[in-house]
């Protein structure tokens, strides 16, 4: 990414930042909270980049309730749960509430992948974890701060009686309030004068008890730890709570910092000015990661992502964040139409009535930047009847969005691997969606103005509209190749079950690892089976690819044929269909016919005699195929 880029957005983040901290009355120490410790778990989770994808959902979500209630819990909608708590502390107003977990929320994901990770601020507390920890009071990851000044010999003996005594004359009673908050303050000294103050604060998510002994385990740390050696302050960080004394008064600079002498009009400036620099702030972390990732500035030019950012903010494929998520219901599980590894999808509504598909990707891994450019750019060069239309993007809200156009019938595999949607899928549609995904692939391979290879063909990537026609989605593993590359060696992504052996064991990707993933999906949809369950559902253990060689060599291939097609179809068509698909699977690539080549004997009603005759497929002698 060239420094042309980057220098005006620095620049416009300056500007509002300035603008920001200019509001009347505006309190520095509330716009960027103190930072007391973040504490990151040690367990790392197995699936990092799943894992990111319902963190950003816990925090979002978390997000929704905490400014307006100053307290929320969240949970992910998945499989693999994450958990998500913040609070802030009640003397925070909810602007100053908003500012501190914007700090927390950007700050927080440095723990990422670790499971669990909490963060607390100067005014509040934010934390995810794989678990529930909402009833947690204390546990080992408990820590605490004691402040670098110290109280002068003259008022020693009294500080330290009169602020144990605050401490626990707090603790004790913070417990039995609804809200289980605490403030106070007592003068210790006279000459020179010297005043403690104090709060005690656990998370609303506890009973009574749990906060007890949470802030029982806080004075203790304090008045164990810090009061010893005369500190001037002190912070007791809990699972459940935290406890604090200072010789500032923190809690009354904080209040005031967003009180009632602030004019409505400087209270929507300053939130107005903060949305915006957080806004831009996350178009300046995409930029960086992008620099970061690439070798040099040359190769980020190369590839055309700073011509791509440009265009999408000057261009008409820009989407306001807001408009989408309020199109989506706020991303609600009723709208999900499914998920990949590198995001969600959502069906949305736009102001304009429109019905859009929104993909939900995520900023915290090297990975999210390779999927949101890739798609981005290849899939805004390529048109076609048959590949899912790219209507746009947004890049200024917490999480980056694309958005396609929305097709009704949504996956072919919703209908092709479910009982009793199945039937839906005469002989017509499916003969239709065989060939249109062909020609959409042979588009990719020799028709579009890049060569491009999609990499992750499979039945939950051809989507299906309103009259199950089919279009290719998920342009996010796909990389295109100059025309005199032979192949390209990539690490190894895709789906196990549709890989091409050869891009398995060599790493080498040409378009005939698309062909052989397009087979398998001929199979399917000929035969009603998924190939990665045809094992375990096989009474002698064979794969979909072994069953259907071995009927093949025997002349019964006929009997793969979908029961809900028997007797609906002409078996020379079927045949036809079948004997497609085992020339797509081919074990050697060589063999295998080019995507122009299938579109021709599909469409030319071929007959036997016209076509090569199909060898074997890949992995024959091996009983459990491990694909």
């Amino acid at each position: 990414m060239t420094s042309t880029l980057l220098l005006p957005l620095l620049l416009l983040l300056h500007f509002l930042l300035l603008s920001v901290v200019s509001v009347d009355d505006y309190n520095a120490s509330a716009a960027s909270p103190t930072i007391f410790r973040s504490v990151c778990g040690k367990i790392q989770t197995p699936d990092p980049q799943s894992f990111d994808v319902h963190f950003v959902d816990a925090m979002e979500k978390v997000y929704k309730n905490i400014t307006k209630f100053g307290f929320a819990t969240s949970r992910s909608d998945s499989n693999l749960t994450v958990y998500g708590l913040g609070q802030c502390f009640n003397y925070l107003n909810p602007v100053n509430c908003q500012l501190c977990y914007a700090k927390s929320r950007v700050k927080l994901p440095h723990c990422l992948p670790a499971t669990t990770a909490r963060i607390y601020l100067d005014g509040c507390f934010l934390e995810y974890a794989d678990r529930n920890v909402y009833a947690d009071s204390v546990d080992s990851a408990d820590t605490f701060d004691c402040a670098n000044t110290t109280v002068g010999n003259s008022s020693l003996a009294n500080f330290l009686v009169l602020t144990s005594l605050l401490l626990g004359n707090l603790t004790a009673s913070a417990y039995l309030k609804n809200d289980y908050y605490e403030v106070g303050s007592i003068r210790v000294s006279v000459l020179p004068q010297l005043r403690v103050y104090a709060m005690a604060q656990c998370w609303k998510s506890l009973n009574a008890s749990g906060c007890r002994e949470c802030l029982e385990k806080g004075r203790k740390s304090l008045i164990e730890r810090c009061l010893p050696v005369s500190s001037a302050g002190g912070e007791a960080m809990n699972a459940g709570c935290f406890v604090r004394y200072s010789t500032e008064p923190f809690y009354l600079q904080a209040a005031s910092g967003g009180g009632s002498s602030r004019s409505s009009s400087d209270r929507r400036r300053l939130i107005v000015g903060l949305s915006t620099v957080v806004a831009v702030s996350a178009l300046i972390g995409i930029v960086i990661l992008w620099r970061r990732w690439r070798k040099s500035d040359s190769e980020d030019d190369d590839d055309g992502s700073g011509m791509i950012i440009r265009s999408i903010i000057k261009s008409d494929l820009s989407f306001r964040y807001d408009v989408l998520c309020d199109a989506t219901g706020n991303f609600s599980l009723k709208k999900k139409l499914g998920q990949g590894g590198y995001g969600s999808v959502y069906k949305g509504i736009l102001p304009d009535g429109r019905e859009v598909a929104v993909k939900r990707l995520f900023v915290n891994t090297r990975q999210w930047v390779d999927q949101f450019f890739n798609e981005v750019i290849l899939i805004n060069q390529v048109q076609h009847q048959n590949l899912v239309k790219l209507l746009g993007c947004s890049i200024d809200g917490p999480e980056s969005l694309l958005v396609y156009e929305f097709l009704c019938n949504t996956s072919l595999d919703h209908y092709l691997f479910d009982p009793l949607k199945k039937a839906a899928l005469v002989w017509e549609r499916r003969s239709e969606i065989i060939t249109g995904s062909a020609k959409g692939l042979a588009y990719l391979h020799n028709a579009s103005a890049v060569r491009i290879i999609h990499r992750d063909i499979k039945a939950s990537n051809i989507l299906l509209d309103e009259r199950f026609r089919p279009k290719i989605s998920d342009f996010g593993l796909a990389r295109s190749f100059a025309e005199d590359q032979s192949h390209l060696s990539t690490g190894l992504a895709g789906t196990f079950g549709y890989m091409a052996p050869e891009y398995i064991v060599h790493g080498q990707l040409t378009e005939k690892a698309d062909i052989y993933s397009y087979g398998i999906v001929v199979l399917e949809i000929i035969t009603g089976r998924k190939n990665q369950n045809s094992i375990s559902a096989s009474a002698d253990g064979q794969s979909l690819m072994q069953l259907i060689w071995h009927h093949y060599k025997s002349d019964t291939l006929i009997t793969m044929l979908d029961s809900e097609l028997k007797g609906k179809c002409s078996e020379e068509e079927a045949m036809n269909v079948f004997r497609v698909g085992l020339l797509c699977v081919q074990a050697s690539p060589g063999l295998r016919p080019p995507m122009w080549k299938v579109v021709e004997m599909l469409t030319s009603r071929s007959t036997k005699e016209d076509m090569p005759t199909p060898a074997e497929p890949p992995f024959m002698n091996i009983k459990c195929v491990c694909l």
